[in-house]
């Protein structure tokens, strides 16, 4: 169960974090991953981090901004290896600040990275997909998205842009074989968190509003994407899967 053999993956702000995470699990399964981000160098050590193991792995290196470079890659690998069959698209920002003193510009940043980048490739991953009639489309919102947080607008719009738009899309795509479905990730110890990590009173206040009284570990995102990746998902289709120790579940 769960063999991802013969699969072609890309995966969007792969060369750390949850991107890099859900990147391993994917390879373990037996796909080939193409891992994107915007540095060459971090995503070619990456790669050889792989391939040291006998997993299948290359790199993409391009802005998720950049919509002409988005589209290229997506139909590169559908002429190069004749298919294409996953997009995780993970790769997001974040910017805090309370509303009244947040500007345009930040929140139109925000916005461009999380939802329009994501509109792309998911257009281009359903032109690919819909030629061969299957694929899955996995997209990284957040449980921010369900119970949001003071200071984040612009991160808590766009992904319950992203929620939305996994919803959208799974009913446009699911006649052709094709899903689309959402993580939602909690509150993981990844490099981006690392000031509120080591900040005590919200790491106490994250271990103690977390029914498993703790942070995620970067190896448990992975799972959720082989799964929704797999053929034993094939039925699983607009869904919003929360991986959050319970957090969206308790009072």
């Amino acid at each position: 169960m769960f063999d991802l053999s013969h699969k072609i993956a890309l995966i969007t702000g792969a060369s750390r974090g949850l991107g890099w995470a859900i990147a391993q699990s994917l390879a373990q399964a037996g796909a080939h991953v193409v891992l994107n981000a915007r540095d060459p160098d971090a995503l070619q050590a990456r790669v050889s981090e792989l391939l040291a193991k006998g997993l299948s792995a290359e790199s993409a290196p391009f802005d998720v901004n950049d919509a002409q470079a988005a589209q290229k890659c997506v139909a590169d690998l559908k002429s190069r290896w004749g298919r294409f069959d996953i997009l995780v698209a993970n790769a997001g920002i974040n910017h805090r600040s309370p509303i009244v003193d947040f500007e345009i510009d930040d929140f139109n940043r925000v916005m461009q990275t999380n939802i329009s980048a994501v509109w792309v490739l998911s257009k281009a991953a359903a032109k690919a997909m819909l030629e061969q009639q299957s694929g899955r489309i996995i997209l990284i919102g957040s449980m921010s998205a369900i119970n949001a947080r003071s200071g984040i607008s612009a991160y808590v719009a766009s992904k319950g842009a992203v929620h939305a738009l996994s919803k959208q899309l799974a009913v446009e795509l699911a006649a052709h074989s094709i899903t689309v479905n959402c993580i939602a990730p909690g509150f993981f110890a990844t490099e981006m968190n690392t000031a509120l990590i080591n900040n005590p009173d919200f790491d106490d206040w994250v271990k103690k509003r977390t029914p498993t009284g703790r942070w995620g570990r970067t190896e448990e995102i992975g799972p959720a994407a082989v799964f929704l990746a797999s053929e034993e998902a094939s039925f699983v289709n607009g869904l919003v899967m929360t991986v959050d120790g319970g957090f969206t579940s308790a009072m």
